[in-house]
């Protein structure tokens, strides 16, 4: 199997955005697990599906067609031809993402889309359970946390900089903690740290000194 290196994290430690930079600074692939959920999220609630609704949502799956493309670098997330990248970052896709993720079903169609791709070529992959359950494997595995609070300021500050000026900070605090326990408490592959993962506080850390960190450790084990 390629070199893959797993980041793990709960929402808004800032797993997406030093993914993507470390993918940059090695000229590899950088996979985002949580759009694909996303989108089967804005897939079921688009046709009136409750993302709790397992057998509902299981017979979505079977007729649905997800494809993650990548064009000059940047991944697209295509919902049955439909290009959602841009549908899929609003609070409501956020919830709807971590409560589809907890369904079994889900989890593995996607689980296995996501291991298809790493057998193909290096790549970065963030998410909840890429260490722990998509890429056990892998040699590089770092899990990222942040204080709540810094995580709802950042995730505040990514919406608006996207143009969501509705949301407020008591919002995506609310969100983020609503998540946080969905995704610690799922039933199939819960939030959880690695054993042989590199657990990183990103609280009072920059981007450039969070890439500079897993940078160090990828080129010390080679």
């Amino acid at each position: 199997m390629p070199q893959a290196i797993a980041i793990d994290g709960p929402a808004g430690a800032g797993k997406s955005t030093i993914a993507r930079r470390v993918a940059e600074q090695l000229g590899i692939l950088y996979l985002d697990t949580g759009a694909m959920y996303r989108a089967i999220g804005y897939a079921a609630i688009s046709k009136g599906i409750s993302p709790r609704d397992s057998e509902a949502v299981e017979r979505l799956l079977e007729k649905t067609v997800l494809d993650v493309v990548f064009e000059e670098g940047t991944q697209r997330v295509l919902v049955d031809g439909q290009d959602v990248t841009s549908l899929i970052r609003t609070p409501e896709m956020s919830r709807a993402a971590s409560d589809i993720s907890a369904l079994p079903c889900v989890r593995l169609y996607l689980v296995d889309r996501q291991r298809q791709i790493a057998r193909q070529q290096p790549l970065v992959m963030d998410g909840r359970d890429i260490g722990s359950f998509v890429l056990p494997d892998a040699p590089h595995k770092f899990f990222l946390t942040a204080s709540t609070d810094e995580r709802a300021r950042r995730r505040l500050k990514d919406l608006k900089a996207a143009g969501n000026h509705e949301a407020t900070l008591e919002s995506v605090l609310a969100d983020i903690l609503y998540r946080d326990r969905q995704d610690s408490t799922r039933a199939m592959a819960p939030l959880v740290k690695a054993t042989d993962a590199i657990e990183i506080d990103t609280t009072h850390l920059t981007i450039d000194q969070v890439v500079k960190t897993l940078l160090a450790h990828i080129q010390a084990k080679g």
